[in-house]
This record gives C-alpha cells, structure tokens and sequence, in this order.
C-alpha cells in the first residue's frame, strides 16, 4: 500500500520544471534610479519629435480680430492666370491683374444648374483670402454654391472701377460681391467675390477682375 499523500484537490498542481533547462527572468520594470542619461535623452527627443509634428499642423493658421487669417507660407501656389487659360470655358473669362504681393492658392472647376463656375482663391500679403467666382450660370445658382442654406441680406451696393457690384450678408459670415461684368459682344460674366478680406482688398479684387485681361469664350 502506497503512503504518498494524495493531492490537495483545492491546490492547483505546479507546472513541472526540468532542473537542466535554463529559462530567463521574468521581465521587471526597472527603478528611476537604473535610468541612464542616455534613456531619458531619447524619450525627451521622442517628446520633442511629437511636440514639432504638431506644431507644424497647427501654425498654418491664426486668429485675428478682424477676420480670419492663415499663414501664406503653409499653403501652394498656383499659376492662377496660366490655369485660366487652360482650361476649356465656354463662357469669357477675365484673368485679374491682383496687386503686388498677393498670390493665388487654388483654381477649380464645378458644375452648377445651367452653367459651370470657375473659382480662383487668393491670399494677400496680410494672410487673408479671397475667393472670385466667374460663371455662366444664374445668379441663385452661383450664390447657392457659396451660401448652400444660409439666408443672405442684399445691403446697399458698392461701386469701383465703373462698375456696380451688389453686396450680400449673411449674418456673422463673409460678406459676397456680386455683378455682372461685360465680356465684349452684349455679353456678361456673372462674378463673385468673397472672402475675409478687408473692405479695400474687396474693391481691389473687384478692379483687378473689370479690369482683367479678357479671354474669349472657347469651344468644349
């Protein structure tokens, strides 16, 4: 008869363990103290990697009181008068002569009910933009491009550079110029301009597109 005593069925049984099979030491995390200068370099340089990645997302863009402004230095450039002549409108398109220091960002193209909308987008030395809108379509068409839902408010109209632009504001939002400017033949361009551009960089937006080079309208 065997005096083994028999298991404790309350105790789990122990994995067995060969003496002769070396097994390493459970992973421990070190103290403070065993760091060495060279651990905590790299982790502050992590920490500095991190902290530039995003700073560089977010110094594109600033407040000011006035409007809205972004930096110039974090946006393309694009070659707004060789797009224009590009692309293939059927309607005349002026390429506006903008003052010294300003530069375009971005040309694009949509379609509308009627018609197509031809948008440029500029920023002045000051950082703020400006987007101009030339089309063929109707006026509610292009407003509702730039407005989608939002109701406007026709205010009282501005002139410059001989031509008679009306004005729409929008509550808190950005104000639109809009007017139809002749393109030569009885025909007219339907424009709009609008931005966070103060009320100067407006009127010279819209004497830089009267004044534009005219392009006629050509074929699809």
């Amino acid at each position: 008869m065997s005096t083994d005593p028999e298991p404790d069925p309350e105790t789990p049984e122990r994995p067995h363990r060969d003496p002769m099979r070396w097994e390493p030491p459970p992973l421990v995390k070190p103290p403070r103290s065993a760091l060495t200068v060279r651990d905590m370099a790299v982790a502050l340089a992590v920490l500095v990697g991190v902290l530039l990645v995003f700073g560089g997302l977010t110094r594109s863009f600033s407040f000011a009181p006035g409007g809205p402004t972004t930096d110039p230095a974090g946006l393309p450039t694009v070659d707004a008068p060789a797009a224009l002549r590009e692309l293939r409108a059927g309607f005349p398109l002026r390429i506006p002569a903008v003052p010294a220091g300003w530069r375009s960002n971005s040309v694009d193209v949509d379609r509308i009910e009627g018609g197509r909308v031809i948008r440029v987008g500029y920023l002045t030395p000051d950082g703020r933009y400006l987007r101009l809108l030339q089309s063929d379509g109707a006026p509610p068409a292009v407003l509702a491009v730039e407005t989608g839902t939002n109701p406007v408010a026709e205010s009282d109209p501005v002139e410059t550079s001989g031509q008679r632009w009306t004005v729409y504001t929008r509550g808190s939002d950005e104000p639109l110029w809009t007017a139809d400017v002749p393109a030569g033949e009885g025909v007219s361009v339907l424009m709009l301009i609008t931005g966070s551009g103060t009320d100067d960089e407006f009127r010279a937006l819209a004497t830089a597109a009267t004044n534009g080079e005219l392009l006629p309208a050509r074929a699809p």
